[in-house]
């Protein structure tokens, strides 16, 4: 099994815990390896690390866990680095996703002006950290699952050789999701989706050879005539069935925009101030189950559940132990999407093995979904440009571009409302 050394850079987060249950969770293909922990916060370092350590000692691995609020510490001799962190906190994301609202924009985490004002704090970060990387660690992978992953992701595949590889499960957990509602078991579902991160669509989807979607339009009729179903459900499979392909569930901020506008405007608090309200007991739970002897995570009282970021411990597995298997990857297009650019970081499936990820070949999107994710797919481009090396000027323009903002002057008035508001989490060049 491979050892190797992994810095954690956000390891002290409310998700600090659950991923490091996720890569003990898979110790064995580890053994011998040391993590560092690596974030600002030194008493939440010491809780995720007591948890981790205790961890790995029930399971009987060898693998050591280490903490350090020093990054260029805890760098040295690391062969993989993991990215999870989110600058300002959920005071920021509070602010991201509030002002938008009072100019008739939806305020959303990754999407909108939200998910580009995210993007140009998280891309702030992340200069420093590829600069770090480039001296201290310059061979190491860097696993990012910072949001929103595909402009992160982007403005670091041009700007630096770091081998740079992004994830998200949204391709499984959505298309498992979509099985069982039509009653069937996930992995009977045979689904391929493509497109970008929180911007993909299936161009496959069968059931035992045939195509699914007889299926899924089944259960959405008897769905609509059911009161208890949720409505963001059946918006979601009236989605998949008008445009015969299964869709990510960010897409109902587009095709449903009016409509979430006028919920999240009458909605008295933000999703951001839902999860501020529980940080204090994710806490409390950590401090508790890092007392314990052995440490049990409690998914209602755990940020995000129980196992988090497996997708980037299942990749790094692949790599470092040659699986040679397939996994959804958010990286440079390379031709294997025929819609897009080759030096696009799109959302693809992956042969993955020794020698990193190899982009698997799958042609075109559906028409009908095709216009839109090309769009978002501009926005990407020039959003992740204006965060590493823009002014306002280019910022605004990718703002502007965005298709949930498509003014002009809104885009101005909500860049200079928030730029203001978060400008101490911003470079200067984007506050002039």
């Amino acid at each position: 099994m491979a050892r190797i050394k992994l810095a954690y850079i956000g390891g002290g987060s409310t998700r600090g815990a659950g991923t490091m249950a996720s890569f003990i969770h898979q110790g064995e293909n580890f053994d011998g390896s040391e993590v560092v922990l690596i974030d600002l916060n030194a008493e939440r370092l010491q809780i995720v690390q007591k948890i981790a350590q205790k961890m790995a000692r029930a399971r009987g691995l060898d693998i050591t866990v280490t903490a350090t609020t020093d990054r260029r510490a805890g760098l040295q001799g690391c062969n993989a680095v993991l990215t999870s962190y989110r600058p300002g906190g959920f005071e920021a994301r509070y602010l991201d996703e509030s002002i938008p609202l009072k100019h008739g924009v939806i305020g959303q985490e990754t999407q909108g002006p939200g998910g580009f004002f995210m993007a140009l704090r998280s891309i702030h970060v992340m200069k420093d950290i590829i600069q770090d990387m480039e001296e201290i660690c310059p061979h190491a992978i860097l696993f990012n699952y910072t949001n929103p992953i595909n402009l992160v992701s982007e403005a670091i595949t041009h700007h630096t050789q770091i081998e740079t590889y992004s994830f998200c499960e949204g391709p499984i957990m959505f298309n498992d999701r979509y099985a069982r509602l039509a009653g069937i078991e996930p992995a009977e579902l045979d689904a391929v989706s493509i497109g970008l991160n929180h911007g993909s669509w299936s161009i496959r989807h069968q059931y035992k050879g045939q195509d699914f979607m007889p299926l899924l339009q089944a259960a959405y009729e008897r769905m609509r005539a059911d009161n208890s179903v949720p409505y963001q459900t059946l918006r979601m499979l009236e989605l998949a069935c008008t445009m015969d392909s299964l869709p990510n569930n960010y897409f109902q901020y587009y095709y449903y925009k009016d409509e979430i506008l006028a919920e999240l405007q009458q909605k008295p608090t933000t999703r951001s101030q839902d999860i501020m309200a529980n940080v204090d007991d994710y806490w409390q739970h950590y401090r508790e189950q890092a007392e314990s002897a052995v440490p049990e995570l409690d998914p209602e009282r755990s940020r995000g559940g129980i196992h988090e970021l497996e997708l980037a411990i299942d990749v790094m597995d692949a790599i470092y132990n040659d699986r040679k298997e397939i996994w959804y990857v958010n990286m440079p297009n390379r031709g294997a999407l025929a819609d897009f650019p080759d030096d696009l970081v799109v959302e693809m499936p992956g042969f993955v093995d020794r020698s990193g990820i190899t982009p698997l070949v799958q042609g075109h999107l559906p028409r009908q979904v095709r216009g839109l994710v090309k769009m978002l797919g501009e926005y990407q481009a020039l959003a992740a440009e204006a965060a590493w090396t823009g002014n306002r000027k280019q910022a605004i323009q990718a703002l502007a571009s965005n298709p949930l903002v498509h003014s002009l002057h809104k885009a101005e008035t909500i860049y200079d409302e928030m730029a203001a508001a978060l400008q101490e989490h911003l470079p200067a060049r984007l506050l002039k």
